[in-house]
């Protein structure tokens, strides 16, 4: 069971992007808003980010990086984070999962799990 002074939960909703896809060559571009929810007791801050992408070819990009937006916010306890952000997918179906890598302000360096969410072109799930 988790240590609940290190609870941090994440909720994410995605929309596709028809302007900025180009379907005829396989690009299709969507947006998600992340919410970061510090449910926990500690301040936490996020330090970076580690994303699995997958497209509907089984094809795997996975990405690394400082902060997210170029920012690493202190969460306090009761308080939430949103931002949003974007990629671009060679199939009209994917899902992105990852993690967080969380620092709490007394220390203790933990993950917060980001659950698979599913990016689809509408009518492409029946």
């Amino acid at each position: 069971m988790s240590d609940p002074r290190y609870q941090i939960d994440v909720s994410v909703v995605t929309h596709y992007l028809p302007e900025q896809s180009q379907p005829e060559e396989n690009r299709f571009a969507f947006s998600y808003t992340v919410t970061i929810n510090n449910n926990g007791q500690v301040p936490a801050k996020l330090l970076s980010r580690h994303w699995i992408i997958t497209n509907g070819d089984g094809r795997v990009q996975e990405v690394r990086g400082a902060g997210v937006i170029g920012q690493q916010p202190l969460i306090t306890p009761g308080h939430r984070y949103s931002y949003s952000s974007g990629t671009v997918m060679s199939s009209r179906v994917g899902t992105m999962q990852g993690s967080y890598q969380m620092l709490a302000e007394d220390g203790k360096r933990f993950d917060a799990l980001i659950a698979p969410f599913r990016l689809a072109v509408p009518g492409s799930l029946h």
